[in-house]
């Protein structure tokens, strides 16, 4: 299927690795043109020269910038122009107690999670409303809808993700730009991973053996039986990022693999 992306200039915050960079991958492979960014500038101009390797006759671009820092985030908002697609994925998130998050882990969390988010839309909406094309991406996850006991600040953080996607989706009305948000379930990314390896080997296990015996533990009715790989979120994204997709609007769609049990 021709995605008709041909063309079509994407910015992907968060995208050096994981979610991010598949996202990266499916899109450059449609055709669009691609800017990634990392916190790190030697990590994202990596990132960038593998895609570049990969997709050889196609335009990466890269923008290092500190979501934490507001004056490395005026910075990248400054450089981006005639962006059509917006991915909101940039992220953090940790396994902590609820009585252990202290202040300064909320506002941590609210202000990479959900103000990456908000700033870079408010910067790029109008662009896109000019030109009357265009979509904006919010990379959720399951966890904003049944936030787990022990990632309560992450959860919160997704779940604003959502509400703030379904609002802007009402500022659309009559134009060719959609706005919608994908609730990700239990998915491989490169944080999640170094984190079961680093429990295995505490652990005495094989690699495969902890990560089924964790998805068995954490989430026993996963359909897949198994984690998501990041390619099957980006499959998703890549489609709505897609002008077929353009009576999908203010919705959002569950690529979980039926971990949320609401229809």
């Amino acid at each position: 299927m021709d995605l008709k992306l041909k063309g079509k200039r994407a910015f992907i915050s968060g995208s050096t690795q994981g979610i991010g960079f598949a996202i990266a991958q499916q899109l450059l492979e449609e055709g669009a043109s691609v800017t990634i960014n990392g916190r790190q500038k030697s990590k994202t101009e990596q990132a960038k020269e593998k895609l570049q390797k990969q997709f050889p006759n196609t335009q990466v671009s890269a923008i290092s910038a500190d979501f934490s820092k507001k004056e490395e985030v005026e910075n990248l908002l400054n450089q981006l122009t005639d962006i059509a697609i917006l991915i909101n994925n940039v992220g953090i998130f940790e396994i902590e107690e609820f009585k252990n998050i202290n202040d300064q882990d909320w506002y941590r969390y609210f202000e990479i999670n959900v103000m990456s988010a908000v700033r870079l839309s408010r910067k790029l909406l109008p662009q896109m409303q000019n030109n009357n094309w265009g979509r904006i991406i919010f990379i959720s996850s399951e966890s904003g809808v049944n936030v787990p006991e022990n990632m309560i600040h992450y959860g919160m953080s997704k779940a604003a993700m959502a509400a703030i996607a379904n609002g802007l989706s009402k500022l659309t009305k009559g134009t060719e730009i959609t706005i919608n948000t994908i609730l990700g379930g239990p998915t491989y990314s490169d944080g999640v991973a170094a984190t079961v390896a680093q429990i295995a080997e505490t652990q005495n296990l094989e690699l495969e053996q902890m990560k089924n015996a964790i998805v068995q533990q954490t989430n026993p009715h996963i359909l897949l039986q198994r984690f998501i790989d990041p390619s099957e979120i980006a499959s998703l994204v890549a489609y709505l990022a897609s002008p077929l997709s353009i009576a999908t609007n203010g919705a959002s769609l569950r690529a979980d693999s039926g971990v949320l049990k609401t229809i």
